[in-house]
């Protein structure tokens, strides 16, 4: 399914993607999401609202918590699997991209200095038809692997983006650079 502006929106704020990976393993009450992320309840509502009203999240019956007061958790509805997210003139689609990003590297250093199970970078050019091919085989790699429940909980992040041109020309153009 293509994701709506509506979409974008709501998935453009790393807090956002934090709190969808909370409420995917169990539901959480705003107080519980607001304590684990360090945020004022009235700043997680805000999230949580957007999440629930594009339906991210979704509300589970009402509880009673602590001193009988009465609790709504949420729940993640695990729509994001399987969002196309097509880039766009309005800059959202980078934003959210920037936004699963930040959601990571949040969520790597409140794991600990020794959370790290493996990260590698490096640079290619390809054809489009090798782009494709390449998000195919890495799409149908992380397919083969299912969720475990009693599996260490992990956090993968797969990400392909686009290098700015360098103009290889004037630096072989015997010319002085400072001269150009």
């Amino acid at each position: 399914m293509e994701a709506t502006i509506e979409d974008l929106k709501a998935l453009g704020h790393p807090v956002r993607w934090r709190i969808l990976r909370l409420c995917l393993d169990r539901a959480f009450t705003n107080k519980e999401l607001s304590v684990e992320l360090d945020l004022a309840p009235a700043t997680t509502l805000r999230h949580v609202r957007a999440l629930v009203k594009t339906n991210f999240l979704v509300a589970e019956p009402v509880c009673t918590g602590e001193h009988g007061a009465l609790q709504r958790p949420y729940r993640a509805t695990a729509r994001t699997w399987g969002l196309i997210i097509l880039p766009d003139d309005s800059g959202l689609a980078q934003q959210v991209d920037l936004a699963v990003i930040g959601a990571h590297r949040t969520e790597l250093i409140a794991a600990g200095k020794d959370s790290g199970r493996g990260a590698k970078r490096g640079v290619l050019r390809l054809k489009p038809e090798s782009v494709e091919s390449l998000r195919r085989r890495m799409q149908e790699l992380i397919a083969e692997y299912t969720d475990e429940p009693d599996g260490e909980p992990l956090s993968y992040l797969w990400s392909l983006a686009a290098r700015p041109q360098v103009d290889l020309d004037s630096r072989d153009s015997g010319a002085d650079p400072i001269d150009q």
